[in-house]
Order: C-alpha cells, then sequence, then structure tokens
C-alpha cells in the first residue's frame, strides 16, 4: 500500500501545481488523477482485503492533500478574526468535506467496477463526481471554489467554449482526458490488449486538441457588440480587521468619494465600490437611508455627472413588526434582519438593494440552521445576527436611471456559474462584482478569486467590473481578458470604457446541462449497482 499512498500524493502534488494562481499549468489537470487511477487499480487487482475502504483511504488522502495546499489560506483568514479552534472548525469545511465526498465517489466506482465494464464504470465514475460538485454547490455547507473546471481559470485562452458549457464541461474535459491516458498506459505497462492502443491514443489526442483548438479560433475571432458605457472601479484599501478602528464611517465615505473623482470622466456613468464601503456603526436602516448624511453626501457627488450612479456594498438592515424571515431576531418590539448587502444610488429619491444569498457557511450562516439550532450561540458574532445574514432568494439587476442592467454581485457568488446567468438572463448587460479580499492577506486566495471572474465573463459573454476593497481591482473583458487591475493592498481607482452586452449565450439560457447528464449518468449508475446487487 506504500507505493499506492505515494501515487496518490503524485496525484495531489500535480493537481496542485496545475491549480490557479499558477499561471498555464492547467493543462496539468488533464493528467493529474492518473496516478490515483493507477493506485486504484493496482488495489482493484491486489491481493488485498477492504479493498473498497483502502480505495475510500486513498483518494481521500489525494483530495485532503490537493484541496488543503490549494485553499491553505482559508485558515490563515479565520484565524486572524476567531479562536483557532474555531478557525479550524470552519476551515474543515472545505478542507475535509470535499475530500470526504471525493473518496465516497471513488468508492462508488469501485462497487460498479466489481460488477460492470471499465467502461461503464469509468461513465459512473464521471457521473458520480460531477454530481459531487454540484451537491457542493448547493447544500448548505456549499463551497464550489475547487470544482475542477475552474483550474483553467488562469489559461481562459483555451476554455471559450464554457459559453457553452460553463465549468462542467471542464471538469467533463478532465475527466476523459485523464480516463483515456490512464487507459493507455495501464495497457502499455501490463502489456495488456484488452482495447486497441491506436484508438485510444487517437482518442486522447482527438479529446486534449480539439477543444483547445477550438477555443483558440474562438478567441481571436470573437468580437464584442459595440454598446460603450464608461465605469469606474474603487479599491479604498481599508484593512478590514480594522474597519471602524483607524477610520470613521464618515472618513470611508470621503475617500471613496475623492477616489472616484480622481479618474471619473463627465460621461461616466457607474462608480462602483467594494463590498461594506457603505457603513454605519450598528448598520444602516434601508427604510431611513436617506435621512443618512452619508446618502446626501453621495447625491451631491453624483451632481456632478449627468448619468453618474453608485454602486455600493452596503452593510444594512431592516426592522419588521412580525417575524417575516427565518433569519429575523428579536429587536425590541419588533424583528430585525441584518443584510450584506449591495446598493444603487442615482441621484434621484429612488433606491435600490440587493441582498447577498450566497452565504458563507459558518460565518454569514449557520448551515442546516433547523437541525442545528443548538449551535447558534457559537455564531453569535458572526455577521451581528444569531440567525446569519438574511438573503434574497433570487438575483436581483440592478438599474440605472438610462436602463442598463448591472449584476450586484457580492464576493463568494461570483463563484457560481449558474446564479450570475441568472443575472444576465433576467437583463444585467454587464457584471460588477464587489468585494473585500482583504481577509485572506497577500494569499493565492485573492488571485483565485479575481481568476475565477475571467469565467463569468466568459459563460456570459459580459465584462466584469470588479471593485475589491483591498485587491485585487480591475476590469475584465467578454473573452477572459484581465484588461486593467490594481495592485494589492493600495489604495487606487481606475475608469474604463466597457462595452455593453444584450445578447445571450447558449450557457445563460441553458444553464448547467453537464450536470443534468451526470445526474442522470449517477442514477442509472445506482440502478445498476441495486440490479447487481439482487442478480444472481
Amino acid at each position: 500500500m506504500k507505493q499506492n499512498y505515494l501515487l496518490a500524493l503524485l496525484s495531489a502534488f500535480i493537481l496542485w501545481l496545475g491549480w490557479p494562481p499558477i499561471p498555464y499549468s492547467s493543462l496539468l489537470l488533464l493528467v493529474g488523477f492518473v496516478p490515483l487511477l493507477i493506485a486504484i487499480e493496482n488495489i482493484i487487482r491486489g491481493n488485498y482485503i477492504n479493498k473498497g475502504s483502502k480505495i475510500f483511504w486513498t483518494s481521500f488522502l489525494t483530495g485532503l492533500v490537493w484541496n488543503t495546499a490549494s485553499i491553505y489560506w482559508v485558515f490563515n483568514a479565520m484565524n486572524a478574526m476567531l479562536p483557532a479552534w474555531i478557525s479550524l472548525l470552519i476551515a474543515l469545511i472545505p478542507f475535509g468535506l470535499a475530500p470526504l465526498l471525493m473518496a465516497i465517489t471513488f468508492r462508488l466506482y469501485y462497487q460498479l467496477r466489481k460488477k460492470q465494464s471499465i467502461w461503464l464504470s469509468f461513465l459512473g465514475l464521471t457521473s458520480f463526481w460531477i454530481s459531487y460538485e454540484y451537491l457542493h454547490q448547493t447544500w448548505d455547507l456549499a463551497f464550489p471554489w475547487m470544482t475542477l473546471g475552474n483550474g483553467f481559470a488562469n489559461f481562459h485562452q483555451i476554455i471559450q467554449w464554457y459559453s457553452v458549457t460553463g465549468v462542467y464541461g471542464g471538469t467533463l474535459w478532465i475527466w476523459a482526458v485523464n480516463i483515456l491516458v490512464f487507459l493507455f498506459y495501464w495497457q502499455y505497462k501490463h502489456n495488456i490488449h484488452a482495447y486497441s492502443q491506436k484508438i485510444i491514443l487517437s482518442s486522447a489526442i482527438a479529446v486534449i486538441t480539439l477543444p483547445i483548438v477550438i477555443s483558440v479560433i474562438q478567441y481571436n475571432t470573437y468580437e464584442e457588440p459595440v454598446n460603450p458605457s464608461e465605469i469606474v472601479v474603487v479599491q479604498p484599501n481599508i484593512d478590514p480587521y480594522q474597519k471602524f478602528g483607524s477610520i470613521s464611517p464618515e472618513e470611508q465615505l470621503e475617500n471613496l468619494i475623492t477616489l472616484s473623482k480622481s479618474v471619473a470622466k463627465p460621461n461616466t456613468e457607474f462608480f462602483i465600490w467594494p463590498e461594506t464601503a457603505i457603513s454605519a456603526r450598528g448598520g444602516i436602516n434601508e427604510e431611513e437611508f436617506r435621512n443618512y448624511p452619508a446618502y446626501q453626501r453621495i447625491v451631491d457627488f453624483l451632481g456632478q455627472y449627468h448619468n453618474g450612479n453608485v454602486l455600493s456594498g452596503i452593510e444594512s438592515y431592516r426592522i419588521y413588526q412580525d417575524k417575516q424571515t427565518n433569519t429575523a431576531r428579536e429587536f425590541g418590539m419588533g424583528y430585525i434582519d441584518s443584510f450584506n448587502g449591495s446598493t444603487l444610488i442615482d441621484g434621484s429619491t429612488k433606491l435600490q438593494y440587493y441582498h447577498k444569498s450566497k452565504l458563507v457557511p459558518g460565518v454569514e450562516q449557520l448551515p442546516f440552521g433547523n437541525i442545528l439550532a443548538f449551535m447558534t450561540p457559537l455564531f453569535e458574532h458572526f455577521g451581528g445576527a444569531t440567525g446569519g445574514y438574511g438573503k434574497d432568494s433570487e438575483p436581483r439587476v440592478l438599474y440605472s436611471q438610462s436602463g442598463i442592467g448591472v449584476a450586484p454581485t457580492i464576493c463568494y457568488e461570483s463563484i457560481w456559474g449558474n446564479y450570475v446567468s441568472d443575472y444576465v438572463e433576467n437583463g444585467a448587460q454587464f457584471i460588477a462584482v464587489v468585494t473585500n479580499d482583504g481577509w485572506w492577506k497577500n494569499t493565492s486566495g485573492k488571485d483565485q478569486h479575481l481568476a475565477y471572474a475571467k469565467l463569468r465573463a466568459i459563460e456570459n459573454r459580459r465584462w466584469v467590473a470588479r471593485s475589491a476593497n483591498t485587491g485585487i481591482s480591475g476590469f475584465i473583458n467578454q473573452r477572459g481578458d484581465i484588461v486593467q487591475h490594481t495592485n494589492w493592498w493600495v489604495p487606487a481607482a481606475l475608469t474604463q470604457e466597457i462595452n455593453l452586452n444584450d445578447e445571450t449565450t447558449f450557457y445563460t439560457k441553458n444553464k448547467d446541462l453537464v450536470v443534468f447528464f451526470g445526474l442522470i449518468g449517477t442514477f442509472l449508475s445506482f440502478l445498476l449497482l441495486i440490479i447487481s446487487k439482487y442478480k444472481k
């Protein structure tokens, strides 16, 4: 088993080396699982007892090392805010949960192999994997950061076809190539001729090269619809750990306005400010925001720009007479809901809000709140709400006075391809990402988060305007190119003329069809497992 564990570690190393932010190494993902598949095949064909258990722990080792090496910054961020034991508890969600699901996937694959052909078993393995990734982006412990298709974010020139398949197309591509390369190697190594080596090799070459060739052609021939709009993104660079200690909300606002003015043009239509940029001690009451000095100061600032709008992150709350949501908690004679939201201010008396929907498990919401309500006291200081933040049930496009629709994506939400595409389908002509990546300090977390925004640009053929409190802010065009970006940990503002787009891609209209087929494959695989169990 020692050799098999070494092969598992080799897979983890290759997968980590191919993961962002390391540039142009993504093609390593196409062979990253080959050593692990060799280890699993050794176990299947070896004289071992409890083979299923050994396959489970071998694949778990790969997942644990790969995940932890790629997203180590999760613990780094939590440990700066919370006691070490709580930080470790939260970090175990991404560190250990995904590898656990990954190990279950390979354990199910072994069950299929015992009764079915290797090709049918590999189809089952691919379906199980896609289903696991889909589960990990939909349940209360969602963390789709390590979805395999995200791995090509730093080599976006070769995945322009994400405008059809989304990131799950990347997952399918990775598995197809890994399986073909493994089969070719295994038959060559053991002098097996069960399947034609020429067919396997030619298939592998075709599966590798055709998507790349198609993508490069798309990349070099794609032309953006011409519909210009002038946008400003601001990076105030306020240390999130000292937000109210070193600078008051009033000073923060003046800093945002000063930076905005430094690059603004008379025809600037949007000023985009980062997550929680508009704030007050205790939050801002949305119903009374027009009475706040901050609101009037922003309106005065916009008076200099005829079509100007401010799209900003905001820390806000609403007060109800009765309990209208599950997250509302008692407050005086009524109930209060706290939000990590965004607002659009256009100089008129109209105010638009969107409340972050994809909340961070353990930090912004208590996972499985109804079941784990007894743990509420542990999370009382997360987000200032014992029940977590309130949220909107669906994406909400915010519109300027001139009718431009923008997707007000908040931080963590930008890694959900299907969710961002809902904004676009609902009328968003460009995507704004307002975030605060300063929690992670100068780690690869901020770089990965920026790179993933390129995938949203390609999937929907929309510009992305990214405003991050402490970096990295910038603009991404409809091909996924980063046109401008700021440096890390410096106050800055950028202006860019982008092209708005009203056209929708196949992916925007149809979402994750690859998942649909993956779920069907999983259902049929389970059906085969059940039939096999009772078949003589």
